[in-house]
């Protein structure tokens, strides 16, 4: 066979399967996230507007289920840990919560409202965005937005578990020693411990100075290459296993607590990888 009659099979061969693989009609609907609603909460305390989303679980609208009262996932940081969320949960095991996340406020750069948002101290290093809002914004949560799920939706006001990521991270540690009867569970990855100088290890500490236990259930996660050898600028595995380490030494009877560093994983990663295995360790006693 000359080598151009095979040439001329393999052109064929190439535009048949061109015509069988070609690109199907363009549908005119967007893809959406089944049992997902979108609200806008104005706050008169903080002066601004926020989108809420919330992800109800699959068999929440059935009738059998119409007494029945589920636990609320919290989430901060804009759409990002939602949609990670939402992809998680359409697992049926882990399908057990109402999700509510908070977009960044509405016009304004992400960013710029995040770092304000989720930082509990004014810290003058930062020039270039805002700081020092969490207490305020932790506020509207508790009074805007908790009220608005629990006087909706069916949820259950004692199991309050709040997920955040690297400063969302750190603002959950935070409220533990804050506020720690508002959230009955945290997911903390890649949390921002190192924050005006690891301010929260002073902040832990004047909290052992006067309280004798800490009635809390968190999963903290970092990924493995969270380390100034590989880019990043804090080594934000050396900080986990060092607050952890203070955590387990006060031996708080009804503390219960899990920490990993994950293998594999960057800043960017940890989030979807220790979402799901944090829920998975959280819901462990209902499977």
């Amino acid at each position: 066979m000359s080598r151009v009659f095979i040439v001329f099979l393999t052109l064929c061969c190439v535009l048949h399967r061109t015509e069988a693989f070609a690109a199907p009609a363009k549908s005119s609907k967007s893809f959406e996230i089944t049992g997902t609603e979108i609200y806008k909460i104005e706050s008169a305390t903080l002066g601004r507007t926020y989108d809420i989303y919330i992800k109800v679980p699959s068999d929440y609208t059935r009738e059998e289920n119409a007494k029945k009262i589920y636990p609320v996932i919290y989430m901060n940081d804009g759409p990002y840990p939602f949609l990670v969320a939402a992809g998680v949960t359409h697992m049926r095991k882990m399908d057990k919560a109402i999700l509510v996340g908070i977009s960044f406020a509405q016009g304004e750069n992400g960013m710029a409202s995040r770092v304000r948002d989720l930082t509990p101290e004014v810290d003058n290093n930062w020039t270039k965005y805002k700081t020092g809002g969490a207490s305020q914004f932790l506020k509207f949560i508790e009074t805007d937005i908790m009220t608005f799920i629990e006087n909706n939706y069916r949820a259950d006001p004692t199991r309050r578990i709040f997920a955040g990521q690297s400063l969302g991270g750190s603002f959950g540690a935070w409220v533990l020693f804050t506020k720690p009867n508002l959230f009955s569970a945290c997911i903390l990855t890649s949390p921002s411990l190192w924050f005006k100088n690891y301010m929260i290890f002073d902040l832990e500490k004047r909290y052992a100075e006067t309280n004798e236990d800490l009635q809390a259930k968190v999963y903290f996660a970092t990924g493995e290459y969270e380390t100034p050898i590989y880019g990043m600028k804090n080594d934000m595995v050396g900080g986990l296993k060092k607050f952890t380490h203070h955590l387990r030494s006060r031996k708080y009877p009804n503390l219960v607590m899990h920490e990993e560093i994950v293998n594999g994983a960057t800043h960017v990663t940890t989030f979807p990888i220790g979402f799901t295995k944090g829920l998975l360790w959280l819901f462990a006693d209902t499977q």
